[in-house]
């Protein structure tokens, strides 16, 4: 039996499974991809057949990874639950089992056999939160946010170090901070030391993302609800009530619906909130910081953004520049990188050659100073027992867009069914460059969200 047809014979095998079965050969990259393991992973099989495992889930953290164990530490894992997004952005919750198979002493390859359990999560997620409503009348909670301050923030670049003056100036008042920078250019990271930085330090810093909640939700998120104002609404304070006395992180305020963006207004204006369904007028004391990830000009001229909101916001403003436009730090992040993630995987890598240097400098990081940290805790983490981090290590994602459709046409094809083909290709990989955020893929695409959501569920594509 040759290599072919051994191949077509653990196709046919691992396709009678129930369970999701994934095998990658020593280098990481899949080489059997069964349907049922496609339909846990919510993606299709060629998204990952004949690619690297880190690329098929890029958000993958490595360090948690059980094939990345299995291939360099020859560990196997047992029933082991994880949690990460697919290339489309959906989070998946699974339960593995990972093994290498290991041939005259080398790993040649890992298999991993999982189950989706997504719903399973989902439920006890719910339950938790409902305990943790019971156990907040006997003690607050208070989550535990990651704190970032201005010694987080690296580059010397003369245009980025005026936009942390600015910042630094922005904490010692109490304005509200309206936040400019593309997708990756450490927005969030601003918006902290600013409060932390200021006389509201000890008090609440709430974020909200407002691409992430579904327009039905995110005004009793952020107002609060009363009960009876709906079916299933309970008495529960929102995001403005919780945060009285700090911060709250308006992420995205773009995707917020443009209603919702008038009422926010009048929140800034008279400084006081009503939850959904009550008819009680309660007085807050809040610094609210908003941030885009588009020019605001642009975002007001497609109608997604209020002008009266935006001048209103727009005490001060922050315009963070993208990395390509700083390349010059590029040397300074890889290095602060490098020393973090040698610690976290317990490498030896003390320096970068200039071949890698010259590499990571020639790149436009699409995905900004995010991207590169990326690059560099991929590179880490799968060397070996290394001291210098070479251009071997560097895997450069390709983010050219091809003008020209790669499906070519049959004889056979009809028309239409081609026409369709494409245009799937086309949204599937605009949903990859913008994360899976459907907002951000529909203005790219220049046609409405309901449209694209609509087109989304006929291919089948999220």
């Amino acid at each position: 039996m040759n290599a072919e047809q051994y191949k077509k014979l653990v196709d046919e095998l691992i396709e009678l499974l129930d369970e999701g079965v994934y095998i990658v050969d020593k280098y990481g990259t899949g080489i059997h991809y069964n349907r049922a393991m496609a339909r846990t992973e919510k993606v299709a099989v060629d998204d990952v057949l004949g690619k690297k495992f880190h690329e098929a889930f890029p958000d993958f953290n490595l360090g948690e990874s059980t094939i990345y164990s299995a291939l360099t530490r020859n560990r196997p894992t047992g029933s082991k639950q994880q949690t990460y997004k697919n290339i489309y952005g959906k989070e998946i919750t699974t339960e593995n089992a990972t093994i290498p198979v290991i041939v005259d002493g080398e790993t040649v390859a890992a298999i991993e056999v999982s189950k989706d359990i997504t719903e399973l999560r989902s439920i006890t997620d719910t339950l938790r939160e409902l305990r943790g409503e019971v156990a907040e009348k006997a003690e607050p909670a208070r989550p535990q946010i990651k704190k970032y301050t201005f010694d987080d923030i690296y580059g010397e670049n003369p245009k980025f170090q005026a936009v942390i003056e600015r910042a630094k100036k922005a904490a010692s008042n109490d304005a509200s901070v309206f936040i400019y920078g593309e997708t990756g250019t450490g927005k969030e990271l601003f918006a902290q030391s600013i409060h932390n930085d200021g006389k509201r330090a000890n008090k609440p810093f709430l974020a909200q993302n407002c691409a992430a909640i579904p327009e039905s939700l995110l005004e009793g998120i952020l107002f609060g609800t009363t009960k009876g104002a709906f079916t299933g609404a309970i008495d529960r304070a929102g995001l403005f009530e919780q945060a009285n006395g700090g911060t709250v992180l308006l992420d995205e305020i773009s995707a917020m619906p443009y209603d919702l963006q008038s009422k926010l207004l009048r929140v800034l204006q008279e400084s006081y909130i009503r939850r959904i369904g009550g008819s009680k007028d309660i007085p807050i004391d809040v610094r609210i910081i908003a941030t885009v990830n588009e020019p605001p000009e642009e975002l007001m001229a497609k109608g997604l953004l209020r002008k009266d909101l935006y001048y209103r916001l727009n005490v001060i403003n922050l315009s963070i520049p993208p990395l390509r436009e700083r390349m010059d730090d590029i040397e300074l992040l890889a290095n602060r990188f490098a020393d973090k993630f040698n610690k976290r995987f317990n490498k030896e890598l003390w320096m970068i050659s200039d071949g890698a240097l010259k590499q990571l400098q020639s790149y436009d990081y699409p995905g900004n100073v995010r991207e590169l940290e990326n690059i560099m805790e991929q590179a880490i983490s799968m060397a070996e027992n290394e001291h210098v981090l070479t251009g071997k290590h560097l895997s450069m994602p390709n983010h050219i867009v091809n003008k020209e459709p790669v499906i070519r046409r049959e004889d056979d094809v009809p028309l239409d069914a081609y026409m369709e083909a494409v245009e799937k290709q086309i949204i599937a990989d605009e949903m990859i460059r913008s994360n899976g955020n459907i907002s951000r893929a529909a203005d790219a695409l220049k046609i409405k969200r309901q449209t694209l959501q609509h087109k989304l569920k006929k291919y089948g594509i999220k």
